[in-house]
């Protein structure tokens, strides 16, 4: 996984740099979260780990599959993973390119994991929250996991509060086996 992000760093950096000169930042991160989807397939990801096909060949496979639905630079820049062995790193790729995109818009990928589905005055109110705690423009994902039995986890970064029932029992419980 490491190894991985090491590989992607570059990648994500030219590709975002080259997006942002061309003013197509959003195009770009459409194209490498389809491309990273592809990849990520599991029939598509035993292509891409195949020995016995060429760097080119592996490539075409995904070309073929995006085909019409990525620009001429983005087909490059396939191509150029490609030949230097390194389309499984595109999930990774991806993901480092969000987080420049997330950097230069001075915006935070938020988490938001409930028990229950949120309202939109809720999420409203946690977006104002979360924007004033964090200082960045704040962008929420949301996923329901019933185990939580009550509350939110929320994600951020580095950052992790828990306030779902589940976690205080969990506490509580630790406390009293100590």
């Amino acid at each position: 996984m490491a190894e991985l992000t090491t590989i992607a760093r570059p990648y994500a950096k030219a590709a975002f740099e080259y997006a942002l000169a061309n003013s197509k930042v959003a195009d770009w991160a459409n194209a490498l979260d389809f491309a990273a989807q592809v990849a990520s397939n599991k029939q598509v990801a035993a292509v891409i780990s195949n020995p016995a096909l060429s760097s080119e060949e592996k490539g075409n496979v995904l070309l073929k599959i995006g085909e019409g639905k990525v620009s001429d630079k983005v087909e490059n820049f396939i191509k150029l993973l490609a030949r230097n062995h390194r389309l499984e790193a595109l999930p990774a790729i991806k993901q480092r390119f969000e987080v420049l995109k997330a950097e230069y818009e001075k915006a935070a990928e938020v988490e938001v994991i409930s028990a229950n589905p949120l309202s939109d005055e809720q999420l409203q109110r946690l977006v104002e929250k979360l924007t004033a705690k964090l200082g960045r423009k704040v962008n929420i994902e949301t996923r329901i996991d019933e185990s939580l039995i009550g509350g939110l986890v929320i994600r951020a970064d580095d950052m992790v509060i828990d306030g779902s029932v589940r976690g205080k029992l969990d506490k509580l419980s630790e406390s009293l086996r100590a």
